[in-house]
């Protein structure tokens, strides 16, 4: 058996410095992009200054009446400076079974829907869109950041930052004060 003789120990160095985030880490709505429900690639950032509710959206879904809502919202405050984005997904009881080009039909004839739609998208999970990702990274909910159900919405100031999330039972008229009061801060754009 040979004998080793053990490493002379290494010289201290100095405190390791904190990992940080990776320079193209997201850090607003603004930097992500996303397929629109007509299939083009909308890239995020176009929105900048304007308060957005991000909501994520199912057609057969028990609050689908929440569209109704979205769109007066969108007429309310769309020419302050708001906008609704909505997200089509199907991982809650395959509630949105539908091609994009159905339901956006469905939510124009039946909603009158004039907000922008996005195509349809995992919310939770491995494949969750990255939007989705970082919204509930910013906004946990009360089941440990997993998005509960359908109409699960975000609120976003002008500045790309989540202000609050909103549980799907949330009728989308209750959040009015709340868009009227991110208007009234104005852009706080970085």
């Amino acid at each position: 058996m040979e004998d080793t003789a053990p490493a002379p120990p290494r010289p201290f160095a100095g405190p390791v410095p904190p990992q940080s985030a990776s320079p193209s880490a997201p850090t607003s709505l603004y930097d992500f992009s996303a397929r629109t429900i007509t299939g083009v690639d909308q890239d995020l950032a176009a929105y900048r200054g304007t308060v957005t509710l991000v909501v994520n959206t199912a057609s057969r879904c028990a609050f689908r009446r929440q569209y109704e809502d979205l769109q007066q919202l969108q007429l309310l405050y769309g020419d302050r400076g708001f906008t609704v984005l909505a997200f089509p997904c199907d991982q809650f009881l395959h509630q949105e079974p539908g091609t994009d080009a159905e339901i956006e039909e469905l939510c124009r004839t039946s909603y009158d829907v004039t907000f922008p739609m996005f195509s349809k998208v995992d919310v939770n999970g491995p494949a969750a869109h990255p939007v989705f990702r970082w919204l509930r990274g910013e906004k946990g909910g009360i089941v440990g950041g997993r998005i509960a159900w359908n109409f699960t919405k975000f609120l976003v100031g002008p500045d790309g930052q989540v202000i609050r999330r909103y549980a799907p039972p949330i009728p989308p008229l209750r959040i009015a004060r709340r868009i009227e009061q991110a208007l009234e801060n104005g852009p706080a754009i970085p």
